[in-house]
């Protein structure tokens, strides 16, 4: 085969991995309702939820129901915009971006926080290590236990302050979503120990 030929199906070849690595990166993974299936199509994941969960003590399974929640695991996720007259698209309700959902303001908090000026919320990387240092700052702030996801979710969802002054005692939405996470939290948790013990083992990463 002539040499320029082989070259060029090289070159093919190289943008094809490239291409897929992207894809893998970006997509939403096949099944978001299973613990063990998202992290073995993205065994980045499990380590990255894992040293969240070993840094800031809140549990695998309720750090990714969290993300579960808030984005559908979808990086570029945004609250829908609201409309002018019920037709023209206007501005979005709040700043909530990424895998976490985190407002401007509270995502700026915790990279000064924790001195990483460079995190990004549409990293998943990053945005497990948020939820994990919020979850911990709500056990400091409003003393809800580390995996306790109900109240968790509702520091998560209507923030510290709104929190202690109770406010989801009139916000039905809030506990409507807390349940949920709740429900979720659980069935990530009993799938995890069907297969934690074989992604501990894993040592090389698929994509």
């Amino acid at each position: 085969m002539p040499k320029k030929i082989l070259n060029n199906i090289k070159i093919t070849l190289l943008y094809f991995v490239i291409f897929s690595l992207l894809a893998s990166c970006n997509s939403i993974p096949k099944n978001t309702e299973n613990a063990c299936s998202i992290f073995s199509e993205r065994y980045f994941w499990y380590k990255y939820v894992k040293n969240s969960s070993e840094k800031y003590g809140a549990p695998v399974h309720m750090i990714l129901a969290f993300v579960n929640k808030e984005s559908g695991f979808n990086r570029y996720a945004k609250p829908p915009r609201t409309k002018l007259f019920k037709i023209i698209p206007y501005k979005r309700p709040s700043s909530s971006l990424g895998y976490s959902q985190a407002v401007k303001k509270t995502w700026e908090q915790y990279k000064n926080e924790t001195n990483n000026s460079l995190a990004l919320r549409t990293r998943f990387k990053d945005s497990v290590m948020f939820i994990g240092w919020y979850i911990n700052k709500t056990h400091k702030i409003n003393k809800i236990p580390l995996n306790d996801s109900y109240r968790q979710y509702l520091n998560y969802y209507l923030g510290w302050g709104n929190y202690a002054q109770k406010a989801y005692k009139t916000d039905k939405k809030a506990i409507i979503f807390a349940k949920s996470v709740k429900t979720q939290s659980n069935i990530y948790r009993k799938q995890l120990k069907s297969c934690k013990k074989s992604l501990d083992r894993k040592k090389y990463i698929i994509f």
